[in-house]
């Protein structure tokens, strides 16, 4: 397997000067970096560090163009350290033993090594467990870099031996400058409604929002840049959705949540990012149908036969009318009256038969139909409701649970 290319052996090389405007846009000092103040923000420990020329192995997680390579570059940059890069996507084993052979040897001549690690969750964990002396003893200060939630897709044992930080998207506000600055390297100027309009589109990606303003720039043609030329460079809407990944867990969360607190607006929305992000239509209409009777329940029944029905429609119309039977669905939940009596009951019975075991129902309540069941007493003593009603006023429950309540409305 081939290294995605032979790192150098000073300061890394420079972005290309007529390469895309985001590569050419790319931070060379810590000051230029946008965004991430939580992180960078002044006596932060991640600041103080790289600031010092003195990185720990870190592993930075985020979605794309908030500055995962960017950051790494950096940490080179102020440690005067040699810059090692592979993607896990191309490399494996073999490499990274070279990439450690390499530190090895610079080690002894008092240099230090910065190995980025591009995509580190697509490695295996034999691949990632090969990384684990070489952080442990010092010979490379790591710095790995995913788009997906670490503790589902990093072993344990790697991550108890790096810094995790959390990159964010860019706001509005740090997007805008980042395109102010892509301006000025294209020496064009774009009235304030443009520039946010650029921001708005990139969708928290720093790299998307300089190539939307690169390609409306080029099909302005010299002209002054318009919204349409925007809207053209930006067919195709950023949607950070992984149906595989952490936002198909953390959208249906938004969603459930948004219905149980009774919020059809941000149901509608989370609703919307899962259908135009992939989401399988009937994993949420499952969703739809446990949250009727969890969070809802009797105190609003016709609730069940909503999402039922809504679930039944998306197996009957299909996608993209059904999402208008969803929409209908959702706004339904999160406007009925809430009352999760019905979840608390199920739960708290099935807690008591796991540690007492299922009690046999008392005698009475047994079943009678068959012959010689009177000779054990099964029926005896039991109240018809229809023709007594005392047998309404009856505990059924078996004797050992008399007088539990489970069911609270």
């Amino acid at each position: 397997m081939e290294r995605l290319f032979d790192p150098p052996e000073e300061e890394p090389v420079d972005e290309p000067l007529d390469g895309p405007l985001a590569a050419r846009m790319r931070p060379r000092r810590l000051d230029e970096f946008v965004g991430q103040e939580h992180l960078l923000g002044e006596g932060s420990a991640l600041r103080a560090s790289l600031e010092a020329g003195a990185p720990h192995s870190m592993v930075l997680y985020g979605p794309p163009g908030t500055g995962k390579t960017t950051l790494a570059r950096l940490a080179a940059e102020h440690a005067s350290a040699a810059f090692e890069e592979l993607s896990a996507v191309n490399a494996g084993r073999a490499e990274v033993r070279e990439v450690i052979a390499r530190a090895t040897e610079r080690k002894r001549g008092g240099r230090a090594t910065i190995f980025f690690l591009d995509e580190i969750h697509r490695f295996n964990k034999a691949q990632q467990d090969a990384l684990l002396p070489a952080v442990e003893e010092g010979l490379i200060s790591l710095i790995g870099a995913t788009t997906e939630n670490p503790y589902f897709e990093v072993n344990s044992a790697l991550l108890s031996r790096v810094q995790l930080f959390e990159l964010h998207p860019l706001d509005i506000s740090e997007l805008e400058r980042v395109v102010g600055r892509g301006e000025a390297a294209l020496g064009v100027q774009l009235s304030p409604e443009i520039r946010e309009l650029i921001a708005a589109r990139a969708g928290g990606d720093a790299r998307s929002a300089l190539t939307i303003l690169e390609v409306a720039a080029q099909t302005a043609g010299g002209a002054a840049v318009t919204e349409s030329h925007v809207e053209d460079a930006a067919r195709k809407r950023p949607l950070l959705y992984d149906k595989g990944g952490d936002a198909h867990y953390d959208f249906i969360s938004a969603f459930i949540k948004s219905m149980r607190g009774s919020d059809p607006d941000a149901a509608v929305y989370y609703l919307a990012s899962m259908l135009e992000g992939g989401e399988d239509p009937r994993f949420i209409a499952r969703r739809m149908v446990v949250l009727a009777s969890e969070d809802i329940g009797n105190a609003d029944p016709q609730a069940l036969l909503v999402a039922t029905a809504a679930a039944h429609a998306v197996e009957y119309v299909g996608l993209p009318e059904a999402r208008l039977n969803l929409s209908q669905a959702a706004i339904y939940l999160a406007l009925a009256p809430k009352s999760n009596a019905s979840y608390i009951a199920i739960k708290e019975a099935t807690q008591d038969v796991r540690e007492g075991g299922n009690v046999r129902p008392p005698k009475e309540l047994r079943d009678a139909s068959y012959r010689g069941a009177k000779k054990l007493g099964h029926g005896a003593g039991y109240i018809y409701p229809h023709d007594d009603p005392a047998g309404f006023e009856v505990d059924y429950l078996p004797e050992e649970l008399k007088g539990k309540k489970y069911y609270r409305p």
